[in-house]
């Protein structure tokens, strides 16, 4: 090891133990050091590891098993990692034992001899032979597996044979694996007690549904606790070649809107506007608005509308299994919604009042009328009253936003099944009203004009902000209207029960105003002078 590796590293002493590879485990000893510093220092630095706001207190193995085949054994850890704060997450930690010096020196976690051979603890992951293994678990996989560790395969995934892996790259919850070139694993490194949502959702679209425009399910790895529980740890797909996401195109296609602003001297105050939640089909929209942000924008709202209703309706039509049959309203769903949304709203509120110093300008503004207006935005989240939805609630995406969508050949596959970030488990498992999915790709296309703006103002767009928030907020009613019109015709021409219009348009709002006041947090904390968009969204609800 070099010098400076030495000075990164707290415990530098190499342990040595009498034990075989396959029996390190049940060593005390060893597990004590390996739980020690090093391996604090190790996960503190990880991409996937997500309490780097909290302080970490200890790290406890909760359990192990083994990933093997003839005789060659990985361990996959199951970490306790609890903070200060009294809360704990589980990680998830395949570990090999290599002695070359000059392997993974960026990934070792812990220097030890074994039998006195010289060598590193490292995450598995960076060795071929252990992705190859898991690959090859997989493809062997008996259609009933009742061991610990349980491979599973799509009757799709056939006639294949290991040839090259490599990392996906940077990702920050989990580490995805690229095999053949043809197919990505992915490993969930935080694990929940219970089957992950995206594989579950993955499995159901593409396997049972047939769900055209998702990456095909081909397989995963989930193991069985000590508990009994289902914990998934893998989920192998078919990679879509694509063009990158959907929130990079539309960034594009609006860069290019804006510009014709100027290009085709384009009068932002005489354009015409439409009502916000207003049904439209592309006939209806007028040729002022078709001529500055052109056809092709429209068409793709349109395609996309029509894959996110295609996906609500297959997940809305079914009626064995339990986890994915449609629901409706009823008093629990209203309790743990209420409850939700109160607790979230109460905590944004507290940290827009810690935080007005960082706003100026509009964003000031609406900060202000945010705050005098808390009691009527609270009351808009008391009142739902259930009794009077007709609509169905349905397993959703959860977290659906334009980066969850690929493109490619003028079409869109969505992908990414986990829900939002800071739900548990339970949560990202309720039935939702399928517009709580619409309205986050509404609030993504919100995001996405503003984003356009604020890169691209200084650089060569000569209208004032004031007079492109004006053309983009112009843009964002025809957009979503469109995009509407499509769904809604879609979804009632497949029978999924999305109720009344007033009842769609109260879903609507409810959600929108949940979305934007969740983002409020993460903007007053990480990019202050983007907090105009949640609370431009905020405002356009509370005043419609």
């Amino acid at each position: 090891m070099s010098p400076k590796k030495e000075i990164k590293t707290p415990v530098m002493q190499s342990f040595n133990f009498d034990d075989n590879w396959e029996d390190l485990l049940e060593n005390k000893e060893f597990v004590k050091v390996f739980l020690s510093d090093v391996l604090e220092d190790y996960i503190l630095k990880q991409r996937w590891y997500g309490g780097k706001a909290s302080k970490l207190k200890y790290i406890e193995l909760t359990e192990y098993f083994r990933i093997q085949q003839f005789g060659e054994v990985y361990y996959g850890l199951i970490l306790e990692v609890d903070f200060v704060e009294a809360f704990y997450q589980h990680y998830f930690l395949p570990i090999a034992f290599v002695t070359d010096e000059n392997f993974a020196d960026k990934d070792r976690i812990l220097p030890i001899s074994i039998q006195g051979k010289k060598g590193y603890i490292i995450d598995a992951i960076n060795l071929e032979s252990f992705r190859k293994l898991v690959f090859e678990r997989i493809l062997t996989a008996l259609p009933k597996d009742t061991t610990k560790v349980q491979y599973h395969k799509s009757l799709l995934f056939n006639n294949v044979s290991y040839e090259s892996s490599r990392f996906m790259g940077l990702e920050q919850s989990n580490t995805s694996l690229v095999f053949n070139e043809k197919y990505v694993l992915k490993f969930f490194r935080r694990l929940f007690a219970d089957k992950n949502p995206d594989y579950e959702m993955s499995r159901f679209l593409s396997e049972k549904k047939e769900f055209k425009n998702t990456p095909v399910y081909l397989g995963s790895i989930n193991i069985v606790d000590s508990d009994g529980v289902n914990i998934t740890i893998g989920l192998l797909q078919e990679m879509v070649p694509n063009e990158g996401d959907a929130w990079n195109y539309m960034l594009k296609e609006l860069d290019n809107v804006f510009c014709n602003l100027e290009h085709k001297n384009i009068n932002i105050h005489s354009l015409p506007n439409t009502e916000m939640f207003q049904r439209l089909k592309i006939s209806e929209i007028p040729h002022q608005i078709i001529d500055w942000a052109g056809l092709n924008l429209f068409e793709k709202v349109k395609t996309l509308a029509k894959r996110t209703a295609q996906m609500h309706i297959a997940l809305g039509s079914e009626f064995e299994e339990t986890a994915f049959t449609p629901t409706h309203f009823n008093d629990d769903y209203t309790v743990w919604l209420k409850n939700r949304m109160l607790y979230q709203f109460q905590n944004r509120l507290n940290t827009i009042e810690n935080n007005l110093h960082k706003l100026d300008g509009l964003a000031l503004e609406l900060a202000h009328e945010f705050l005098d207006k808390k009691n009527v935005i609270r009351k808009r989240f008391i009142t739902f009253d259930w009794t009077k939805l007709k609509g169905e609630r349905i397993r959703v995406h959860g977290d659906y936003h334009l980066g969850q969508v690929l493109v490619k050949n003028d079409d869109f596959y969505i992908l990414d099944f986990e829900g939002e970030p800071e739900s548990t488990i339970r949560d990202r498992k309720v039935k939702q009203p399928p517009l709580k999915d619409v309205a986050g790709l509404f609030r993504s296309f919100h995001y996405a004009i503003y984003a356009t703006i604020f890169n691209n103002m200084d650089a060569h767009y000569k209208a004032s902000q004031e007079d492109l928030f004006k053309a983009g907020e112009i843009l964002y009613c025809y957009i979503t209207g469109l995009f509407l019109g499509t769904y809604v015709t879609e979804t009632q021409n497949a029978n999924l029960n999305l109720g009344y219009n007033q009842e769609r348009i109260f879903i609507l709002k409810y959600c929108l105003l949940e979305k934007a006041v969740y983002e409020l947090g993460y903007e007053l904390n990480s990019r202050p002078q983007w907090t105009v968009i949640p609370l431009k969204g905020i405002h356009n609800i509370i005043n419609h």
